[in-house]
This record gives structure tokens, C-alpha cells and sequence, in this order.
């Protein structure tokens, strides 16, 4: 008798077990962002400095190093794209001119011996006014005509200007 009292209770408690909460929701998986490799061990070598801040202004410093066995001729401008997270460029105004954080010497003749670097500043504006801020995470570099692009990670926080200032190659920044 005391037993098959219980009885009812011994099973709700083991059905109440039973009953496990849902799995969890899955996670969103991210679209695929593209990856960068190291910069060409031969020929001309892209490297992209940190990003300096001030004022709302940000820069970095584009570094080309020559990697080959004989001098090589560059000249000009960098030939630039700022690329969203998942590789595709961005609608973005590339001005050849001095920023805030560095002159444009303007188009001159270089000439890399081996080892030797060229210098470009890209610059841009952070500032918001009105619409949709733009974040580029990227950008994709010939740094001269006839050369491969070079991709290379950077993340540009464009506010909504989605202009950027390409200083032309130098052998030191100021000159």
C-alpha cells in the first residue's frame, strides 16, 4: 500500500525529467572574408603601416620595397581601391593630394635599387554628416602600371565621405 502511493509522484518526477529545454538556436554563420598573404618576397613588395589618428583624420603609411636583384623605376601614383569585408570595392573618390597628415610631392622619378622603399600616405576623413557611415576592410594596390595588384588588410572608417588622399610615391614622407 505504500508503495503504489507513490507511484503517481515516482512517474510525474520522471517524465518532469524527461522534458530537456531546446537545443540552442544556431549560430548565424558569417560570410567568408577574403584573406591577404604576405606581401611577394620578389619584385615590388606592398606593406601597409598601422593607422594613425588625429583630429578625426586617419592615415597609414603604404611602403613599397624593392625585393629584385636590379634597381627598379617607380613613378607616380599608387593605383588604389578600398575593398569591403567581403573583397568587392567600394564606391570610394581616390584624390591625388596632401592631407592633413602628409604633403604630395607630386609625380617624380624614382629609381629602387635593391632593397631600397618608396613611400605613399593614404589619408581620409572619419567625419559623419548625414547618410550611411562607410568601414572599408581592405584595400587593393598596383603600386605601379603593369605590376600585380597587392591586397593587403586595413581597415578605413570612411564616416560618409567616402573620399581618400594618395600622396604619390617618395623616398621620404615631407619631401
Amino acid at each position: 500500500m505504500g508503495v503504489s502511493r507513490f507511484a503517481p509522484l515516482l512517474v510525474l518526477a520522471l517524465l518532469a525529467g524527461c522534458d530537456s529545454p531546446p537545443p540552442p538556436a544556431p549560430t548565424p554563420t558569417p560570410p567568408p572574408s577574403p584573406t591577404y598573404g604576405p606581401p611577394p618576397s620578389t619584385g615590388l613588395s606592398l606593406s601597409v603601416g598601422q593607422v594613425e589618428a588625429g583630429l578625426g583624420h586617419r592615415a597609414s603609411v603604404l611602403t613599397l620595397t624593392n625585393r629584385d636583384t636590379v634597381a627598379r623605376k617607380v613613378t607616380g601614383y599608387p593605383d588604389l581601391k578600398v575593398l569591403a569585408g567581403d573583397g568587392s570595392p567600394l564606391d570610394v573618390k581616390v584624390l591625388h593630394e596632401t592631407s592633413y597628415f602628409a604633403p604630395d610631392p607630386g609625380p617624380q622619378d624614382l629609381t629602387l635599387q635593391p632593397g631600397e622603399k618608396a613611400l605613399s600616405v593614404l589619408a581620409w576623413s572619419a567625419t559623419v554628416t548625414s547618410g550611411d557611415k562607410h568601414t572599408g576592410a581592405a584595400i587593393a594596390v598596383v603600386p605601379i602600371p603593369g605590376e600585380p595588384m597587392q591586397k593587403q588588410p586595413l581597415e578605413t572608417d570612411l564616416g560618409t565621405t567616402d573620399t581618400v588622399q594618395l600622396s604619390a610615391w617618395a623616398t621620404k614622407i615631407g619631401n
